[in-house]
């Protein structure tokens, strides 16, 4: 039978592909330019590290405009961390990573707080391991332990706690909680294997 319904679905469902198209495109753009970066920065990791150092204090400003840009997108920053701990050594390298993560921390928040459409970031939280998709979105547990999730839980948190409103200053100390001991971790091996090469 038709109805008012079915006939204005379809063209709401075609609206909506076309206007993912252009999303898709990009995010696939993204990944390869940011694939090939990593693979060329992994096969200069020495020439990476000596113009990070021959640029001086702007070295560290652009880890963290990486790490920024890079956090907030679907691009793991782990090898970037590895890279600083290379780099700057581990105290430093942490402390820049860190930054970087908490601006993309930020960056992914304010994305939740402005999109209207949850549905996708809810099937994506509810494939979230040890039952933490079926926590609050304002339990701490959810906003540190998400974050440990590899390939994209701390992406997910981010925008889903900015979709809920979640408490800025709770967002805040659990993201500087969670993204601080990654950047430990992940800064300390790179400085680590620095000594191996």
């Amino acid at each position: 039978m038709y109805t008012e319904k079915s006939a204005v679905t379809p063209m709401k469902v075609c609206e909506k592909q076309e206007r993912q198209w252009p999303g898709t495109v990009m995010l696939v753009l993204s990944v390869i330019a940011t694939s090939v970066l990593a693979i060329y920065m992994a096969k200069n990791i020495d020439e990476l590290a000596t113009f990070i150092t021959a640029i001086g204090v702007i070295g560290p400003l652009v880890s963290i405009s990486l790490h920024t840009l890079l956090g907030a997108s679907p691009i793991p920053t782990e090898t970037l961390t590895a890279i600083n701990g290379i780099v700057f050594g581990p105290a430093a390298g942490t402390f820049y990573s860190w930054i970087g993560y908490m601006l993309a921390s930020f960056v992914e928040y304010f994305i939740g707080v402005k999109i209207g459409n949850i549905a996708d970031f809810e099937s994506e939280r509810d494939k979230m391991p040890f039952g933490l998709g079926r926590l609050p979105a304002d339990s701490p547990w959810f906003l540190i332990l998400g974050r440990v999730v590899p390939f994209g839980g701390a992406k997910v948190v981010g925008v889903v706690g900015g979709v809920y409103r979640v408490s800025l200053w709770r967002f805040t100390w659990t993201a500087a909680l969670a993204t601080g001991a990654g950047a430990l971790i992940f800064a300390y091996g790179g400085s680590m294997l620095k000594g191996l090469f």
